[in-house]
C-alpha cells in the first residue's frame, strides 16, 4: 500500500504529497474546464502515468534481457470527449525505442509496453493507441 495526501489549495489547484518520499506534485484544472492550466491536470496525470509505466515496464524487461533502453522516450497525447460526460476518450503514445527494428527481443518489448500495470487498470472504453519507432542504438 502506498498513501498520498491531497490538499485542495483554492483556485482549482491541489497539492499531492507522496507518502513514502514526501515528494510533491501539484495539479490545476485545464483551461477548457475553468482552470488556468498552470500544472498537470488530473486527466493529464492519467496519460503521464500510462507513459511512464510503459517506459518503466519496458526498462525492467530490457534490464532482465540485457537491452539498453537509456534514451527511450514516450510522447503521450490525451484526447478528451467532445460531448458529455467529460472523460478521456483516447491516449495516443509514440514510443521511440533506441534499438533496431529487427532486434530479436522486439516482441518482448512491445508486450511489456502493452502489459504495463497502468494500462491493465484503464477502463476498456478508453482507447489506447501506440506507435513504436525503432531508432537503433543512440549515438
Amino acid at each position: 500500500m502506498v498513501e498520498a495526501i491531497i490538499r485542495y489549495e483554492g483556485g482549482l489547484h491541489c497539492a499531492a504529497v507522496h507518502g513514502p518520499s514526501q515528494s510533491i506534485l501539484e495539479t490545476d484544472a485545464p483551461v477548457d474546464n475553468q482552470g488556468r492550466g498552470e500544472r498537470f491536470s488530473p486527466t493529464d496525470l492519467v496519460g503521464t502515468a500510462l507513459a511512464t509505466c510503459v517506459a518503466t515496464t519496458m526498462a525492467l524487461v530490457g534490464e532482465r534481457h540485457g537491452i539498453d533502453l537509456v534514451g527511450l522516450t514516450v510522447r503521450v497525447r490525451k484526447h478528451m470527449t467532445a460531448a458529455p460526460p467529460r472523460r478521456i476518450a483516447q491516449l495516443e503514445m509514440e514510443i521511440a525505442v533506441p534499438v533496431a527494428a529487427d532486434h530479436p527481443e522486439q516482441a518482448r518489448l512491445i508486450g511489456a509496453a502493452q502489459g504495463c500495470p497502468v494500462r491493465r487498470s484503464l477502463h476498456p472504453d478508453l482507447e489506447v493507441v501506440e506507435t513504436f519507432v525503432w531508432q537503433g542504438p543512440l549515438a
